[in-house]
């Protein structure tokens, strides 16, 4: 039973990067930090807080995902709370990409500029 809650969650991941472009766009943003940090040879520290801000931008995507979906079976009509709800979620993600960039820049900017 445990195994197909594992399972029923990996699916909801699995449809959302069929499906979302964003999610798409995420994970390939993740992908080349990952690759950068390797490169770089960042620190544990370095690498703990990449991971966790990784983590948080495609959770918070996962989670507009299901808003999204759960307002669109409500409503297929334009209702101004639906609308908000969905903008609302969408911000989260905003919000947690640029600050995902800022936290990256301050990483990965004195290595780039040390190693040239």
């Amino acid at each position: 039973m445990k195994w197909k809650r594992f399972l029923d969650a990996w699916t909801g991941i699995v449809v959302a990067v069929k499906e979302e472009a964003h999610m798409k766009i995420h994970l390939l943003a993740a992908f080349i930090v990952v690759l950068l940090a390797y490169i770089f040879r960042l620190s544990v520290q370095e690498w703990l807080v990449l991971l966790v801000v990784i983590a948080l931008v495609i959770s918070l995507e996962l989670m507009n995902t299901a808003v999204e979906r759960a307002v669109d079976l409500v409503t297929k009509e334009f209702h101004p709370l639906a609308k908000a709800a969905k903008d609302i979620a969408a911000g989260a993600v905003l919000v947690a990409a640029v600050v995902a960039g800022i936290v990256g820049a301050i990483i990965f900017l004195p290595h780039i500029v040390n190693k040239w």
